[in-house]
């Protein structure tokens, strides 16, 4: 990459971002605890290195609070409610609030009836699906998260746009210190990373998309005008569809094209539909006895036989794990991100911005 496309990083403490953060969406209008919980998710992302569904997506939340797509309601109202079996109307709230309403919700029900089932219509953007996965295995249960988007792919061998590379996290509870949890897009590459690459003037991976005519690009601007490709062409393809299937249809929400554009018009809803299971590992075995077969199958992973020249051997969701351990703490902003949260800083009034006294950590490709 050349030394134009590159951008300066800059560093800040975590708990100070998250402040910052969510001063900013109080003063767009949300309640303290609402913003918190808002904040908290974006920067958590960023400690991930999943930093495109970290603070970069502030502004658009904020513009859409504007414009009115997405609501200040804080949770999401209860349409019915079935032994182990609930749907939300989430009013198009933001996700990070009712995602964790609802996942809550899963977690009771199959502390009652073994699997707790919750789907969520008219919903928005919840930022990393693993969140919520982790979530219900801190309390004991197998988690699962999943969400639909606008469609963003096409079939093999299609031309079109007909599904979105709809998100899947599972996560099980484990005795080891290192979560396991498996946080995936159907596409080959998150839409988010590509929006990332975009604002950083960097080019993407030849297998990440095609232009709208279905030519292979590294060009990110036409990757977002033109369709994102599946993962493991087939197989992701037909995972993402079946997930907007389960979506839409069992919460009586959005699915395929009645999804709009997260970056279409502000004033529109996104109108997606999640689903959250919780499975109470207490109804199956001594939940003590998983946590430590799960640990200890990680352990056998990690331990593994490596091929030549491989370093470490890694289980689903040790990466993030480890960058977050890294990070002891601090959060690095590319200078596009650090700039886009001071000018929403100016125009909302919000005082004592971190940012403006972050370190600089030079290049960042």
């Amino acid at each position: 990459m050349s030394a134009q496309g590159r951008t300066t990083a800059s560093s800040v403490a975590a708990n100070e971002l998250i402040d910052f953060v969510s001063r900013l969406f109080v003063a767009a209008g949300l309640p303290d605890h609402a913003a918190s919980e808002v904040a908290g998710g974006l920067v958590e992302a960023d400690l991930d290195g999943l930093s495109s569904h970290g603070v970069m997506l502030a502004d658009m939340y904020i513009d859409r609070l504007r414009k009115g797509s997405v609501l200040r309601n804080t949770s999401a109202a209860v349409v019915s409610e079935r032994n182990g079996a609930v749907v939300l109307d989430a009013g198009h709230a933001l996700g990070h609030l009712t995602g964790r309403q609802a996942m809550t919700i899963a977690v009771e029900k199959a502390n009652q009836f073994a699997t707790g089932i919750v789907t969520v219509r008219h919903g928005f953007h919840f930022g990393t699906a693993g969140r919520y996965a982790r979530q219900a295995a801190q309390a004991g249960c197998i988690g699962i998260a999943m969400c639909n988007t606008r469609p963003l792919m096409p079939a093999p061998g299609g031309a079109e746009r007909v599904v979105g590379n709809n998100p899947l996290a599972i996560a099980l509870p484990t005795a080891g210190e290192i979560p396991v949890v498996l946080d995936m897009a159907t596409s080959e590459a998150a839409m988010g990373k590509i929006r990332m690459a975009e604002k950083a003037k960097e080019a993407i991976p030849l297998n990440w998309a095609v232009t709208v005519n279905g030519e292979p690009t590294t060009n990110p601007t036409e990757a977002i005008a033109g369709m994102l490709l599946p993962a493991s062409g087939a197989k992701g393809f037909g995972l993402s569809f079946m997930i907007d299937l389960m979506c839409g249809l069992l919460s009586h929400g959005a699915f395929g094209p009645q999804v709009q554009p997260l970056y279409g018009d502000f004033a529109v809803p996104y109108d997606c539909s999640h689903l959250f299971i919780a499975v109470d590992v207490a109804h199956f075995c001594d939940v003590g006895w998983f946590r430590q077969q799960v640990a200890a199958a990680a352990e056998r992973i990690r331990n593994g036989k490596r091929a030549a020249g491989v370093e470490h051997l890694f289980i689903p969701g040790e990466p993030e794990w480890r960058r977050h351990q890294a990070a002891k703490g601090k959060v690095k902003l590319d200078s596009a991100v650090s700039i886009m949260l001071t000018r929403l800083a100016n125009e909302l009034g919000v005082p004592n911005n971190p940012l403006r006294n972050t370190t600089k950590e030079g290049p960042h490709a």
